[in-house]
């Protein structure tokens, strides 16, 4: 009897333990097998912007700013296709142009899911009237094509500049690329890893798996992965993790609002290490896309400009 009692013991031994190991393996099954659910996206407009950020700051006033007269543009230029659909970018331009002007890159945010071209045109016919061809371009969005479609689609545009500087009069070798909240991010990914000779970053995070990220359900629709899926893409998507001696000179714009500096100051400090010129000004009292209404839209403008022409005039 007693060797069938040990056998009895052993066997509900390797039960439980064969138990414990099977709820271990379902909860990581759906860890990793979990749908990513679409963001509740609102459209992100300049308009609604101003609409929604009023209701909390009363003294702002909406950007209604005249067309500048020393300026042109040429709107919704094909520069690549992507699955049968045109991408399109408006190019602005001096009228006077010295054929040799630098030239600027802008990428809009939203979340990778939202927003469009016209949310910069404000900001590029300001740079444009300032002696700059400003290039705001529209670029694969999650609902359309997961990443890293975006980056690619950055990288494509910026080909395309260099390819017609000639006909928009830039110089190709004084290439700044810049964005803003989510096309901040994309803008300094495509900028730390192609060349380009400066970065504008706009309250966008450098880093999705810094301590400070708290990113996560439209990194997670656009990636198609959570963080715990697919750590190493999330990674990958990180602009802080190719920060080196080639890294252009970069600026930082934020807002007050902590999430969004995510990964900053540890750039700034490899930047500095490098001897690579770097800036940093948060506004104030600020919410993020306060660069969408004034007054913050004119500080903003004027860190740009001076920066750029430090870096890309001089």
């Amino acid at each position: 009897m007693k060797p069938a009692q040990v056998n009895l013991n052993q066997n509900s031994h390797l039960r439980k333990i064969f138990i414990r190991f099977s709820l271990v393996f379902i909860s990581i099954s759906k860890i990793y097998s979990q749908e990513i659910e679409r963001p509740n996206a609102q459209p992100y407009t300049v308009e609604a912007t101003f609409e929604k950020l009023k209701k909390k700051y009363s003294f702002i006033q909406p950007l209604n700013l005249e067309f500048p007269k020393n300026i042109k543009v040429k709107n919704d230029l094909k520069y690549k296709t992507r699955n049968g659909k045109s991408l399109l970018a408006d190019i602005y331009f001096p009228e006077n142009s010295s054929q040799k002007d630098p030239a600027i890159i802008l990428v809009h945010g939203g979340g990778w899911i939202s927003g469009s071209k016209e949310n910069e045109k404000f900001l590029a016919q300001e740079l444009a009237s300032k002696g700059y061809i400003a290039m705001a371009i529209n670029y694969s969005l999650s609902d359309f094509a997961k990443y890293p479609a975006a980056v690619e689609d950055i990288q494509d545009a910026l080909k395309f500049l260099k390819k017609y500087h000639k006909k928009f009069g830039l110089n190709k070798k004084k290439i700044a690329i810049g964005g803003n909240s989510a096309g901040a991010q994309l803008a300094t990914l495509v900028g730390v890893k192609n060349k380009v000779q400066a970065i504008v970053n706009i309250d966008g995070i450098v880093s999705f798996i810094h301590p400070e990220s708290e990113e996560g359900t439209y990194a997670a629709y656009w990636f198609g992965a959570t963080k715990a899926q697919n750590f190493e893409l999330w990674k990958e998507a990180s602009p802080l993790e190719y920060v080196g001696k080639n890294t252009p000179p970069t600026l930082f714009v934020n807002s007050s609002q902590p999430r969004f500096h995510a990964g900053r100051d540890d750039m700034i400090k490899k930047l500095k290490q490098y001897n690579i010129p770097t800036e940093s000004h948060e506004i104030k009292e600020s919410p993020h896309s306060f660069w969408l209404v004034q007054p913050w839209f004119g500080e903003t403008l004027g860190y740009i400009v001076d920066f750029l022409d430090k870096v890309l005039k001089n």
